[in-house]
């Protein structure tokens, strides 16, 4: 499941996973491979030196950040070194699920999953979408931020219009959280469909 910034996919995720879905949040992963002593810090290390740790051998985010996104090419080496180790953890909790659940769905959510090329590794593609007026509102209202920002961010990401065409189900939520919950009920329902056929 994928979608662009403020449109509302951590509603969604959490709906499937009050229906019963196994949900994991791609953002818990990358985080879980850059903690200290693991091969993914390490990576990253290498590649940007030691300046981007805590004085506690945590990772400094804020820093990183500061420093990728200045620069385009930082930010896609970065990409290049975790993404891998990101996949790998992601394939080993999918692969827990299967074992505890063989008839269960198992939803990654991840907004980076069309650009990365991540979303081929799946039988389904959701992508959550809202109108881009009350993404930018949403944006505003919940980071805070002014409106020139709020667009700058937006602008950064594959436009939501080009997202949709990789869908195989689409969830609207421009009309609020009743009418979003009722779509990823539909969308639900159809995945059971699938998965019971495979039976």
């Amino acid at each position: 499941m994928t979608g662009s910034i403020g449109v509302g996919k951590s509603f969604v995720a959490s709906v499937f996973a009050e229906l019963g879905c196994h949900v994991l949040d791609a953002d818990l992963t990358a985080r879980e491979v850059v903690l200290p002593g693991t091969p993914g810090l390490q990576a990253i290390t290498r590649e940007f030196g030691d300046d981007i740790l805590n004085a506690d051998g945590t990772l400094d985010r804020k820093r990183l950040g500061a420093l990728i996104f200045a620069d385009e090419n930082r930010r896609q080496r970065l990409n290049h070194i975790l993404h891998p180790f990101i996949i790998a953890r992601q394939d080993e909790i999918l692969r827990e699920w299967e074992a505890e659940d063989p008839d269960g769905i198992g939803i990654v959510d991840a907004a980076l999953m069309i650009e990365s090329g991540g979303y081929k590794r799946f039988d389904k593609l959701i992508v959550v979408h809202c109108r881009p007026e009350v993404q930018l509102e949403r944006l505003m209202l919940r980071n805070g931020l002014a409106h020139d920002e709020a667009q700058r961010r937006i602008a950064a990401q594959m436009p939501q219009e080009e997202k949709q065409k990789f869908a195989d189900y689409l969830i609207d939520t421009s009309d609020g959280y009743e009418f979003a919950r009722a779509r990823t009920l539909e969308v639900y329902k159809q995945l059971r469909q699938l998965t019971d056929k495979h039976k």
